[in-house]
This record gives C-alpha cells, structure tokens and sequence, in this order.
C-alpha cells in the first residue's frame, strides 16, 4: 500500500523550494527552481511543475499525492490568490490555487501566508498538537503571526487577519515599511533588534564591538553573540526588545487567552536572552486572571519549516473535508 504525502512548496522571494512529506512528518524528497527566473507566472509554474514531476518520480512506486500546500508572501487563503506581493515579480492578483489546479485537477491545492502556514506546521508537526488555542509569532526580517481558536486558524473576513506586527506599540514612532508609524515589527524584528541597537549606541557610552559594525553588515546574531559575551550595548538591546514584544504580548494575551505563545524565526534563536526577559515583561503587564496561565515556548519545527508548513496545510483541508 502506498504511503500518502502531501507536497508542501514554499515561495520565496528568491527561490521555490519543495518537499513530499506524510503525515508522521516523515521527509520524502524535495526540490527547488528559482523563483524570479519568469516574468510569465505561466512560464514559471511550467518550469515548477517540471521540477515536482521529476522530484515525485524518485518516490512513486511507494507514495501517492494527496494535496498541496503552498506558503507564500501575501497569499489569500480565502481566495486562494496571492495579492500584490510586492517581493515577487508577477503584479497584480494571482490566482494561484486555480493555475496550479490545471496541472493536478482532483487534488486539493491550498495556499496560506508563510506566517499562517508555519502555524498549521506547529499544530499539525510540532509543539502545538493537541492545543486548541495558540499563538505563533515568527521573528524575522519582519514580524509574522498566526492565531488559533478553538482548533481553527483565524482568517478573518477576508483572509488577512493575525497582523501582530502591525499593531501600534508607540505611537509616532518607529516609520514602518506598512506606512505607518510605531508598528511592533520595527521594534522586535530582526531589522528593529538593529535600530535599537543604534539607539543603544547613541545613549550609552559603553564601549562595544558592535560600535565597530557598518549597519548593514550587522546582523541579530552579531548582537546576540555579542550579548552572550558580555557587550552591555547588545544586552540592552535585547532587554529592550524583550520589553516591547513582552507587553505587546500580554496585550493579545487579554483579546485571546491562549494555551502558548511559540516563537520561531532567527531572533527566537537567541533562546534565553530573548525569551527570559521577554515572559518578565509579558507577566508584570498581565491581566491577572491570565498571570502564569500562558507558556512562551520556542517553535519544535527548526528543520525546513516553511515546507512542513505548506504540507500541513493539507492535512489540515482534507481534515476539514
């Protein structure tokens, strides 16, 4: 009998990459093409077809395709489109769900933003199964989020709902690439982590490494390894930053009332730097009905987690079917 798999594609701004995973979790084959080699989303989607077919014919004497999941920027999973990424090539809305569906008809294709389709992977893979309320922030060059209630994802009414990091923590503050002012990604995204160290910088007149770094050669691992080694800038920074995301965090906390809060992306690596003084703050500004109720935890996907996102995705329609 043949093992199902679900095909899980992650569209980056940069490349595509795949992979056939079951739904144990277990990691099949996988592939990639470059994303912006094609003007034509026709050209390029020929090219990724090309690409699967090759790659599933390593494995179909003993698999079987039964869906495909596809996380990518600003993808409308309502809709099934991606609208206006502006990180992509092709303009406008696509349709994506539906081109790809010529390719396969009969199986199900779905599409989620990457943040969103990460949350789905922690369900369906990772430290979230079992849980019916969570919270998924990814810390990246930007801040992504996912929220689920009662055992569903939430999408609101048109599909774009779970913009943690938009929400105003300062208002007048920080000029945000949205438009805005203050957003909470311009304070603990990857990014915000190096404003604020600047901002450090600036204040204090600790000597530091990081005083010697060009802005864009620095990086949130620079100042984390900094901080691990004593740099009193870069431990300010993170204080700093645990500060910001820990209220903002109690904040969403009040309008949820989740299970766990899971942190994921590069700036979740710094462990306990990041996530001690982060559960400090997030506790001293709680409503106490809700003190020491909610975990911080670190995702449990740390290995092609964008793919096992998209792939649970699919586990997730045919559960819903």
């Amino acid at each position: 009998m043949k093992t199902e798999v679900a095909l899980g594609i992650d569209i980056g701004g940069t490349n595509t990459a795949f992979g056939f995973i079951d739904q144990e979790g277990n990691y099949l084959a996988e592939g990639n093409i470059a994303t912006n080699n094609h003007e034509d989303i026709r050209d390029y989607l020929k090219e990724l077809h090309m690409a699967i077919e090759n790659t599933l014919d390593t494995i179909r004497d003993h698999a079987v395709l039964v869906g495909i999941g596809i996380g990518a920027p600003s993808a409308n999973h309502l809709q099934g489109t991606i609208d206006h990424a502006v990180n992509l090539r092709w303009e406008g809305v696509i349709p994506f769900c539906d081109m790809m569906q010529e390719y396969y008809p009969g199986i199900p294709v779905v599409i989620d933003n990457d943040a969103n389709a990460a949350t789905i992977g922690e369900m369906v893979y990772g430290g979230a199964k079992g849980m019916k309320d969570f919270i998924m922030i990814t810390l990246g060059t930007g801040v992504g989020s996912g929220f689920v209630a009662n055992g569903q994802m939430i999408y609101g009414h048109d599909g774009f709902a779970g913009e943690f990091g938009h929400i105003i923590v300062s208002p007048n503050g920080r000029q945000c690439g949205c438009g805005r002012c203050g957003c909470l990604e311009t304070y603990v995204s990857a990014t915000g982590v190096k404003r604020s160290a600047y901002k450090m910088m600036a204040k204090y007149n600790y000597p530091s490494e990081l005083r010697n770094i060009p802005f864009n050669e620095m990086t949130s691992k620079t100042i984390c390894d900094a901080a691990l080694k004593g740099d009193l800038i870069a431990i300010n920074t993170f204080k700093y930053t645990a500060k910001m995301l820990g209220e903002a965090l109690a904040n969403i906390v009040a309008i949820t009332s989740p299970e766990a809060i899971f942190l994921m992306g590069g700036l979740a690596k710094a462990g306990d730097l990041l996530f001690k003084p982060t559960k400090e703050h997030m506790e001293m500004n709680m409503l106490k009905m809700f003190s020491n109720k909610v975990k911080l935890l670190p995702s449990q996907l740390t290995k092609n987690v964008a793919i096992y996102g998209a792939a649970a995705l699919v586990w997730a329609e045919l559960k819903r079917l």
